[in-house]
């Protein structure tokens, strides 16, 4: 008696039969794509067992069926890229999602490189100096009036020169007596300090900090031996040839001030009238 050979799922018989093997048990045809085949993503129909399957992402089409969602053209061992579930040719992405250059106005391809600065886009090699047209790259620019320059050029075209070193001023910069200094090249003639953003004068042309100014040329207080500056509007007394910061013109014995007073000298003191009554 000859043993039988069934389909695991109909029992029909298989002798003669195409059929197909899951997990050590054959089934027919008909069974198999019943149970087994995924279903098309284009047109939802089986994607029977004499056909090609292809997938994405779970996802499964006729080989017919496998094409761009704008065109048409089959994928089929084309690239492509995925947009809101849809698979589009990379020719159609391109044209209606990727980046345009802003120099020559064509599309940007996916998977090349681009250059971005302030939203807009560039193609690496578009992306040029506008006064020697070499490119940029990765290189520092600066960009002026809807242009980009590397910064060699934009030094020669457009840079101020520090009236010390010689060189261009690319950022901030300090003027003095209508000349371009760097920030860090304005210092005090002395004491070599940087004098931006502190308070400064001036002898001869040459710049110094309020302390270098006054141990150089201020004249001293008869009272406290500092400097008087002067400067900012600070109130000092003089008297034959002698000088006091306001606060320290005092009577020599008691201290009281004696700013808008009447006062007496004593050698190199000055006394206040009652202290002065017995001289």
């Amino acid at each position: 008696m000859t043993e039988r050979f069934d389909c695991h799922y109909c029992k029909e018989s298989l002798f003669g039969k195409k059929y197909l093997l899951r997990e050590e048990n054959p089934y027919c045809v008909k069974c198999y794509e019943s149970l087994y085949s995924n279903s098309c993503e284009e047109c939802k129909k089986p994607i029977g067992c004499d056909g090609k399957d292809l997938s994405y992402k779970d996802r499964h089409w006729h080989e017919s069926c496998f094409h761009c969602f704008q065109c048409k053209k089959s994928l089929v061992d084309k690239p492509f890229a995925a947009k809101d579930e849809h698979l589009i040719c990379t020719e159609c992405y391109s044209n209606e999602y990727s980046s345009k250059c802003s120099e020559c106005k064509k599309t940007i391809m996916p998977g090349t490189r681009k250059m971005e600065y302030k939203g807009n886009s560039w193609h690496e090699t578009c992306f040029s100096c506008s006064r020697c047209q070499q490119p940029i790259g990765t290189k520092s620019f600066i960009p002026k009036d809807n242009q980009n320059f590397c910064v060699p050029c934009y030094e020669k075209q457009f840079a101020m020169h520090c009236v010390q070193c010689k060189k261009a001023i690319t950022t901030g910069g300090v003027t003095y007596r209508d000349q371009p200094w760097h920030k860090e090249c304005f210092v005090c003639t002395g004491c070599k300090k940087p004098l931006s953003g502190q308070r400064f004068t001036s002898r001869d042309e040459f710049a110094y900090c309020l302390n270098c100014f006054g141990n150089l040329y201020a004249k001293k207080c008869a009272g406290c031996t500092n400097p008087i500056s002067g400067l900012g509007g600070a109130k000092y007394i003089s008297f034959e040839e002698r000088q006091w910061h306001s606060d320290c013109f005092n009577c020599k014995k008691c201290a009281i001030s004696l700013v808008g007073r009447g006062f007496l000298t004593e050698r190199d003191d000055v006394l206040c009238p009652e202290c002065g009554k017995d001289i």
